[in-house]
């Protein structure tokens, strides 16, 4: 039985449009147990590099990207040795919805960020516990208003009651479900590196050229070197020398791999939806 009584989820979002893929969503997932020792290793080694400011993919130049590289691959140590587990999801313009009310296109953003947290981590594959455990879920700043939050937070917080879910007498109370600065979380900002570093890959960021330049700015270049340093380690913490960003990974196994492994990727699909492939990558 696993003796962990608390789990903390920070999570993040990016770009809510992109021309190839959209809807970008991660979050990392800590046993309150680990929460201290991790933090205090990542600061730890945040400091030894000389990095003083928040750590964001935005802020990657020539002047950083070696030094973002070792705090990544501090991150990803972490990750190998199942102190924490990442989940990245995504849409694919390609698939496009069909049957929303404008009200569901209103709330697209919120109900999406709801799947992720119902869904990514694989709640429903909880493996037992000795007590029921408690989940406290760090919502990276959303910048809408404080009535929409508090409606979110309310559905969010009625997740253990899913009928999937609620056999794990899973813990959350509304309280638990806040917002943060990624400025005060060290998990927070290696997140946002990694998930910054899919955005940019997916919707062909690297390929951009500054207006009346024939070539690439210099932060792009050291961008795209960063993107392959992540790609690196998430091939090496998957153990999948081919790793797709772009698809659905493949869980270890069909049920408690989704709660246990510790690096996936999910490309949301509706179940209700039309292709258009002018909308695909080419």
């Amino acid at each position: 039985m696993n003796p962990e009584r608390e789990y903390i989820f920070f999570c993040d979002e990016s770009d809510r449009k992109g021309p190839f893929f959209s809807n970008f969503y991660g979050g990392v997932r800590v046993p309150a147990s680990q929460l201290n020792p991790v933090n205090a290793t990542l600061l730890a080694r945040k400091q030894a590099l000389g990095l003083t400011s928040e750590v964001k993919w935005e802020k990657t130049d020539p002047t950083n990207v070696e030094r973002y590289q070792q705090m990544m691959q501090a991150f990803f140590h972490e990750i190998a040795t199942r102190s924490l587990a990442v989940r990245i999801m995504f849409t694919q313009n390609v698939h496009v919805p069909s049957g929303l009310t404008e009200a569901h296109l209103q709330d697209t953003y919120y109900i999406l960020y709801y799947q992720f947290l119902k869904h990514a981590f694989g709640l429903r594959f909880l493996p037992p516990h000795a007590h029921p455990p408690r989940l406290r879920i760090y919502l990276d700043e959303m910048g809408d208003t404080r009535e929409r939050v508090a409606q979110f937070r309310g559905f969010v917080a009625g997740l253990p009651q899913d009928k999937n879910i609620r056999a794990h007498g899973i813990i959350l109370d509304p309280q638990d479900i806040t917002e943060v600065r990624s400025h005060d979380h060290i998990l927070t900002q290696c997140l946002d590196v990694v998930l910054g570093s899919i955005t940019f890959r997916l919707n062909n960021k690297h390929k951009a050229i500054p207006p009346g330049q024939t070539r690439r700015g210099k932060r792009t270049v050291a961008k795209e070197r960063l993107y392959k340093f992540i790609l690196g380690e998430i091939k090496q913490v998957t153990g999948k020398r081919h790793f797709n960003i772009g698809i659905t990974t493949g869980a270890s196994s069909k049920g408690e791999g989704f709660w246990a492994d510790p690096y996936l990727h999910w490309c949301f699909k509706p179940r209700q939806h039309t292709l258009d492939l002018t909308k695909a990558k080419p």
